[in-house]
């Protein structure tokens, strides 16, 4: 099974962004979406799979931490 996580574009490049993840910043890369600072992505494996809306990030975040939460 693969996961993609939400994040936040911070810089775009046309080959390589920022994202933010909860204050981690990482490269991925963007060759195959158009990004801009603020674009809600998901990111697996290292490039931005597609935009998605404020309230899916926000949904999907919500459901990680709950994974998470009950895990420990």
């Amino acid at each position: 099974m693969c996961v993609a996580l939400p994040g936040t574009v911070i810089e775009a490049g046309s080959k390589k962004s920022i994202v933010d993840f909860g204050g981690n910043r990482v490269e991925a890369r963007s060759g195959l979406v158009d990004v801009k600072p603020g674009d809600r992505v998901l990111v697996h494996a290292g490039c931005i799979l597609q935009k998605v809306s404020e309230e899916e990030a926000l949904e999907l975040e919500r459901l990680f931490l709950e994974v998470t939460e009950a895990a420990e």
